[in-house]
């Protein structure tokens, strides 16, 4: 971006959200972050973020982190937690945990966010989605269900804010070499089962930063998946086969 531009980032103390903070940052950006981990709010406060350290799955820290903030040119979604397991073994706690940090909390931060950027007309939604809204996979159902959500969300969302000059765009990628995986999956098998196929943080970073310059409705990562999303819509069978062997191994 040649123009400096005030940006929000959520889930900015781990993976895609802290890389992203620390380039926006060291290209001269207005940039705001927010997250639970304190330690990594301040680091990334000395290197000149607003940081405000706040719990998204409380409405009351999505209301005090509205009301410290300007309203950002752009916002990146980037918050997200998950927990991988067969379907009846994944408990309520973390089902009603998925189900709120990645679906509600940014959905009521939008609410709040979005007449802002209706009244000036302009404006900038990035949402980190996931391939797993596109293609669910064996032991990640409450998560894919969470990403389904955001996808049909922005689908809707992007056609109401289009009239007033405001950019809605997904970010879908594959599963993505970060701590999250190992958070997701202690018993490690799930990291062991992809190997080579992880995309790295930059790969993310880099499709993102593309879209603040070139806006676009979404974007698949890597490419060949955007071909496994489209054939999974003319033959679920045989997509769901293939996924079935790959993903319930041991």
């Amino acid at each position: 971006m040649n123009k400096r531009k005030s940006v929000l980032i959520t889930g900015a103390t781990s993976g895609v959200g802290h890389a992203l903070a620390k380039r926006l940052l060291a290209e001269g950006h207005n940039v705001w972050v927010t997250g639970r981990t304190a330690e990594v709010l301040r680091e990334l406060e000395n290197e000149g973020a607003h940081a405000i350290p706040a719990d998204l799955s409380k409405a009351e820290d999505v209301d005090k982190l509205v009301a410290q903030i300007s309203s950002p040119d752009i916002v990146i979604f980037s918050a997200g937690v998950g927990t991988f397991g067969l379907a009846h073994a994944t408990s309520d706690e973390s089902i009603d945990n998925m189900m709120t940090v990645n679906v509600i909390a940014p959905m009521q931060l939008t609410r709040r966010l979005v007449p802002d950027m209706m009244e000036r007309k302009s404006g900038h939604l990035i949402y980190i989605g996931s391939q797993a809204g596109k293609v669910a996979t064996p032991k990640a159902s409450v998560y894919a269900a969470t990403k389904h959500a955001i996808i049909g969300y922005t689908d809707a969302l992007r056609m109401e804010t289009a009239p007033f000059g405001i950019h809605v765009t997904t970010i879908n990628p594959g599963p993505i070499d970060t701590p999250f995986l190992d958070l997701a999956d202690d018993t490690g098998n799930y990291r062991k089962s992809l190997g080579k196929y992880l995309l790295s943080v930059e790969t993310v970073v880099e499709a993102v930063l593309k879209t603040l310059d070139k806006p676009v409705r979404e974007v698949n990562l890597p490419g060949y998946m955007a071909i496994t999303s489209k054939l999974h819509a003319v033959a679920p069978a045989l997509v769901e086969r293939l996924g079935r062997r790959f993903f319930m191994k041991k």
